[in-house]
């Protein structure tokens, strides 16, 4: 069942997004930021356990950062990213966005809803305080993808 997160999934939306951030695969969060972003997130849950997470962020007064997406390794493959993704595109032109954007390794999944690769310099400058914590910056080999809403 997809759903908005509450404060009791901060926990579980940090053991999701640290098991894939451990191999390198995106950006750790604390409880703390977990916290201060709670309204941002979506969840997945099934039978009380957590199976996935999305982020829609406000990064500028019509552009948005779809982030911190995440499936339980279990239960991928089986469309619930997907669905994560339809919804922030849905969020983000409620809200009026005009462009959503992303930084993944997984550039072929994000292709299929109409993502397309950008240089890294064209996205807004503040989108890299969050990349200064990341052991690979500023050599970020993430692909970066943006698409007009």
């Amino acid at each position: 069942m997809l759903r908005k997160a509450t404060l009791a999934d901060t926990r579980k939306i940090q053991k999701l997004v640290n098991a894939y951030a451990s191999k390198g695969e995106m950006l750790s969060l604390s409880i703390s930021e977990i916290c201060e972003r709670i309204l941002e997130f979506i969840v997945w849950e099934e039978d009380g356990e957590l199976l996935g997470c999305c982020a829609m962020h406000p990064s500028w007064e019509d552009l948005v950062e779809l982030r911190s997406i995440a499936v339980a390794e279990h239960a991928s493959r089986h469309g619930i990213g997907k669905v994560m993704v339809e919804k922030v595109l849905e969020m983000s032109r409620e809200i009026g966005a005009k462009k959503i954007f992303l930084l993944t390794y997984k550039a072929d999944f994000f292709t299929k809803f109409g993502f397309k690769e950008v240089e890294k310099d064209t996205l807004p400058k503040k989108i890299w305080s969050d990349c200064l914590k990341c052991a690979k910056f500023p050599d970020c080999d993430e692909t970066a993808m943006a698409m007009e809403l």
